[in-house]
């Protein structure tokens, strides 16, 4: 089995097999699709295969992770949580010198976030490292969940239809994408800044907020802020 240091000793398996469905992804993307228009964009005709895959990754026996290393040696974990009656997505973010890991977000009925700006999403997606998942579009898509960001560039829809159109079977990907970015995750669309080198936002309910009582410490802030900054740098 998997651990994760500081994390639920539950029975973590690696997930990287599901990647190779196009129908996972609009199942992971499930939170952020709210309204029938959205889960008719999304699943179409593919309804029932897509509860049967949302039932096998939501199996108690086994908690898929997917991992997305960063070139800072830090790794995000994206944890299907399949405890009953608390099911959710974490969004772990861990160091080898740190003792336990960090939440970057929490996907569930008692979301926290947002975790990421979309100049760290799209950094982390184009980054990545010779371990781990290595496709960006995969990277892009399996940290949308955690994005929470209310000044977006012209080129968001572009980059998203791009990752739809490669990895899933979606008709109209580019109508998700606009719906997708107009909704983004649970929590209401943050403003973000850097002072210092450290990167936060005003969400109520994000880590990275220093206003918050639960935020992180303000050096782990800080290099969370650096990893994904790294990885933002031109070669």
């Amino acid at each position: 089995m998997l651990k994760i240091p500081g994390y639920a000793d539950g029975p973590l398996v690696q997930g990287g097999a599901y990647l190779d469905s196009p129908l996972f992804w609009p199942v992971h993307l499930g939170s952020c699709l709210r309204g029938e228009d959205a889960q008719r964009v999304a699943f179409g005709a593919d309804w029932d295969a897509a509860m049967e895959l949302q039932r096998a990754l939501s199996a108690e026996h086994q908690w898929p992770v997917f991992e997305v290393p960063l070139r800072s040696g830090h790794t995000i974990h994206i944890v299907y949580r399949n405890d009953e009656g608390e099911r959710g997505v974490d969004y772990l973010i861990h160091h080898p010198t740190w003792p336990e890991a960090e939440e970057l977000a929490v996907d569930d009925g008692h979301f926290m976030g947002p975790g990421m700006a979309w100049p760290e999403l799209v950094s982390t997606a184009r980054r990545p490292t010779a371990q781990g998942i290595r496709d960006p579009d995969a990277r892009l898509l399996l940290l949308f969940p955690t994005l929470g960001d209310a000044q977006l560039p012209d080129d968001a829809a572009t980059i998203l239809t791009a990752a739809l159109t490669a990895l899933t079977v979606i008709e109209e990907p580019a109508e998700l994408a606009g719906m997708l970015l107009e909704k983004q995750g649970q929590w209401a669309r943050a403003h973000w800044s850097s002072t210092h080198g450290v990167r936060v936002n005003d969400g109520g309910h994000s880590f990275r907020n220093p206003a918050n009582t639960f935020a992180m410490p303000e050096e782990r802030l800080r290099e969370i802020s650096v990893a994904l900054h790294d990885v933002s740098r031109s070669p």
